[in-house]
């Protein structure tokens, strides 16, 4: 990727006196938290081996479909387009048990099949999972995720929410960088996507400067880290991040959080909204659209509403659930108009 050695994620080890909370509140930047679920039964029966994970695993599964991509023979494991910028895999529900036994042929015939679950939701999928590998992370209230796979590759994109990211089976290897490093990673289309984020379209393994020159200012900003089982990484909300399973078997856990109320709406339906209504506006409309935004919403200063009498300002007042929920009833209606 880079002939120069890019720097390493700051780290921390896990013991006595160790304060996770402490640590994701004052985080701006990522760190790596060495031993963090070290404990975990699933992280014991995946040293075990790959067989003996998946046996874990299924234990816990509930009688249910499970999502998977899955490539064709001779994937590379990496999650992306085709020529076409379609998929490079294609897309299935089926009982764990039988992708699991997929698996177990696939590595009993020596073949390098590309099998991945992604961003399980582990409460509706698993029965009792979370609570035989615990976590304390404070006050928050996660979204918890599991992902399972082969050796896979992700493209480099980022997430709304917070992160910590927990390696339970095999080796992971991640590749960080700041929100400001967007436009120096070529992102590919925002609603054409192999998970629903923009991702982007360097190779990393295989990087075309020709092509795409200022990833080199981006390798310049970037951080990596390969994780181990029982280690765990914090990425802060949109922080890129290009992740590879290294093992022939992987399972990874993740929690994601807002530090906002979950009834805000998600930033990607505004971007989304503006694609819609302003971005293809005349130069001078979009200059005072541009104007109107930078008033209302990013500088959003005493001037916008100080004129305005106490109790009158409608959705300019700090917003509550009930003001929330009705700006998105009126967007639905505008929108079905």
């Amino acid at each position: 990727m880079s002939s120069e050695p890019l720097a390493a994620v700051p780290e921390r080890e896990w013991g006595e006196g160790a304060d996770l909370d402490a640590w994701l509140e004052a985080a701006r930047e990522p760190f790596v938290v060495r031993g963090l679920v070290a404990d975990w039964p699933l992280v014991a029966a995946g040293k075990q081996g790959a067989r003996a994970a998946r046996s874990y695993l299924l234990d816990h599964a509930r009688d249910r479909p499970f999502t998977v991509s899955i490539g064709p023979p001779g994937h590379d494991g990496r999650l992306f387009y085709d020529a076409d910028m379609q998929m490079n895999f294609r897309t299935g529900t089926g009982k764990l048990a039988d992708i699991f036994a997929g698996i177990d042929t696939a590595e009993d015939l020596g073949e390098n099949r590309t099998v991945y679950l992604a961003s399980i939701d582990i409460p509706s999928h698993f029965d009792g999972l979370d609570a035989a590998n615990p976590i304390d992370l404070g006050g928050r209230d996660p979204l918890k995720s599991i992902w399972i796979g082969t050796r896979t590759l992700i493209a480099a994109h980022n997430d709304f929410p917070d992160n910590l990211a927990c390696v339970a089976v095999g080796r992971r290897r991640f590749t960080l960088f700041p929100p400001s490093q967007f436009r120096n990673l070529y992102l590919g289309p925002i609603d054409n996507t192999p998970a629903g984020r923009a991702v982007s379209m360097v190779d990393f393994h295989d990087p075309d400067f020709e092509r795409f020159p200022r990833f080199r200012e981006a390798l310049d900003h970037a951080m990596v880290a390969e994780l181990g089982p029982g280690d765990a990484i914090h990425i802060p909300m949109m922080w890129w991040h290009h992740i590879e399973g290294l093992d022939p078997f992987n399972v990874l856990v993740n929690y994601w959080w807002r530090d906002t109320p979950r009834w805000l709406g998600q930033p990607q339906d505004a971007l989304n909204h503006a694609i819609l209504s302003i971005r293809d506006l005349p130069s001078e409309q979009k200059a005072h659209w541009r104007a109107l935004f930078d008033h209302y919403v990013f500088a959003n200063g005493d001037d916008v509403t100080e004129h305005l009498p106490e109790g009158m300002r409608g959705i300019l007042d700090p917003l509550t659930p009930e003001t929330a929920s009705r700006i998105r009833a009126y967007l639905l209606r505008q929108l079905n108009r």
